[in-house]
């Protein structure tokens, strides 16, 4: 691991900020699972619809929120609400709800808690670390999140029969508070770390973003941390505008759209083959405990290399090559061992490769893209495109396709989702190469 000195307690505090963060999501993902079968799994359109619709309404406050308070400020309160919205849920749980109601509410917010609290860690670790730093750190920092992943996975595969649900939550939400107090160790980490903190005033090199320079000059001291401004959606906004975050748009629809294909094909065979809250949740777990050795391997061993030899492009574009060979194989053979395998290699290559890649895009552009626009197109694109897919493949389905003709529908969309990852690429060492040149 090629970590400088100067940069080991950055690295270290944002290391056991993504364990915290990822080990209570993981916790809490086997139990929307489970509690998603029971609902139904006809339902999931549904699910994933109102958790657009929740990811609109929620998206403004953040945006008011980033545009009012500082960093050191907005993270805490964003992760205390949910806090409480958890504490609030084990209360339901414990009053015995019937589950069929319970479901769609719990799916909905833990999607939502989802992409909100990791978008908002990597909005801070692109705010801290340059891009070049980024490529040698995001692999090991991302690495902490599987550890976190594999160490949720375990308890909640573990302890899902002897504890129940509503324990389970209780050992989340104490996570989700450690997650807390390590973020505060990052953020008083980066004061000495050269570089680490942004502008908010810099001049913006040519073609670049408003605000993509605004990386302090090499060795000299950090400026105090400040308001970012702008409007509340200013996130939305700077999406129209702008070609690079339109084409961030489309890979991370495409990535959402090959994900749900899977989930929904997923679902329905493990309604069939379980039944009951806690055997569902076991098995969601050991899947997931599965996924996570694959991918802690692959993030100490072989993200950093692969980002330094073959650049973002290039290891952007392995999962729609993947995407693309799974969905043919699927076609071909439509057997749940196929499935099985094709979701969980995606899954590891996703947080392995494509994860710490795909937060190197932000990286090269202004603090209020890091988090407004960065934060828009994590969650409310992201549902988009998993309420586009679900209803997609809820329509195929009503005319008599099974799983190969949903394989051979998402297999042509590769195509395109390979040509945004090499241009997203290139554009992004493009405007590395002009911060480095006018910082």
């Amino acid at each position: 691991m090629n970590v400088q000195p100067e940069e080991r307690r950055s690295v270290a505090w944002s290391f056991g900020y993504f364990v915290c963060l990822l080990s209570g999501y993981y916790i809490l993902r086997p139990v929307r699972d489970a509690l998603a079968v029971a609902g139904g799994a006809h339902n999931v359109p549904w699910m994933f619809t109102g958790t657009m619709a929740a990811m609109i309404a929620v998206t403004p406050i953040f945006g008011r929120l980033v545009a009012r308070m500082p960093r050191r400020r907005f993270v805490p309160l964003v992760y205390r609400c949910f806090l409480v919205h958890l504490l609030g849920f084990m209360l339901l749980l414990q009053l015995d709800l019937d589950r069929t109601l319970l479901a769609p509410v719990y799916f909905i917010w833990l999607s939502v808690y989802n992409l909100f609290v990791v978008s908002l860690f990597w909005s801070v670790m692109a705010d801290v670390f340059q891009s070049g730093q980024g490529k040698r750190l995001f692999g090991v920092i991302a690495a902490g999140g599987s550890l976190g992943a594999l160490l949720g996975s375990s308890v909640a595969s573990a302890w899902a029969d002897s504890l129940g649900v509503t324990a389970l939550l209780a050992i989340a939400a104490v996570l989700l508070e450690a997650a807390l107090w390590c973020f505060r160790g990052v953020t008083r980490a980066a004061e000495s770390l050269p570089g680490a903190e942004s502008s908010p005033g810099a001049e913006s090199p040519p073609g670049v973003d408003g605000g993509s320079a605004d990386k302090v000059a090499e060795g000299a001291p950090p400026p105090a941390p400040a308001v970012i401004g702008g409007g509340a959606l200013a996130g939305a906004a700077a999406v129209t505008r702008s070609v690079y975050l339109a084409t961030i748009c489309l890979y991370i629809v495409s990535l959402s759209t090959a994900s749900t294909f899977l989930y929904m094909q997923r679902a329905e065979i493990v309604a069939r083959a379980f039944s009951g809250d806690e055997a569902r949740v076991a098995f969601f777990a050991l899947v997931d405990l599965m996924v996570n050795l694959v991918t802690i391997v692959l993030q100490l061993v072989v993200t950093s290399r692969l980002l330094g030899r073959l650049g973002v492009g290039a290891t952007l574009a392995i999962l729609p090559v993947l995407s693309l060979l799974g969905f043919s194989s699927l076609a071909a053979w439509p057997t749940l061992a196929v499935l099985v395998a094709f979701q969980a290699l995606l899954r590891a290559l996703r947080y392995a490769v494509g994860r710490p890649a795909r937060e190197l895009l932000f990286t090269v552009v202004s603090r209020e893209h890091k988090y407004k626009s960065k934060n828009f197109i994590d969650t409310v694109v992201y549902r988009a495109g998993d309420a586009m897919s679900s209803w997609l493949v809820r329509g195929l389905t009503g005319l008599g396709l099974g799983l190969v003709g949903v394989a051979l529908v998402a297999a042509p969309l590769a195509a395109l989702w390979f040509g945004a990852a090499l241009w997203l690429g290139r554009e992004q060492a493009r405007r590395a190469r002009a911060i480095e040149e006018h910082g």
